[in-house]
């Protein structure tokens, strides 16, 4: 009998061990790129809006970083303002450049 319990006691601990190693499987998260963390940081959407909307309507680039009330807030809206403001001037100037078919 005493055998008995102990195989079921070992058959019970492999059960458990391979149960416990099958569920604690980490699932691997892809590391975030910057460009990820810049679509999810609220203050550089707000400053590529507001940079986008500058240099549609001509104004010069200069970013209000007052809005935002942190040092890294004002300095993501800052970086998201120039890019907006940079890529909508490209492509103003593109569309100009080129000759109309």
């Amino acid at each position: 009998m005493k055998k008995l319990s102990i195989c079921v006691f070992a058959v019970v601990l492999c059960l458990g061990a391979t149960a416990l190693l099958a569920n604690s499987g980490q699932t691997i998260q892809p590391s975030e790129g910057s460009e990820a963390r810049f679509a999810a940081d609220g203050a550089f959407r707000d400053g590529l809006y507001v940079g986008r909307l500058a240099a549609e309507h001509g104004q010069r680039l200069r970013p209000a970083v007052g809005r935002w009330s942190t040092n890294q807030d004002r300095s993501m809206f800052a970086a998201g303002y120039r890019r907006g403001y940079n890529e909508t001037l490209a492509q103003l100037n593109g569309e100009i450049a080129q000759p109309a078919d």
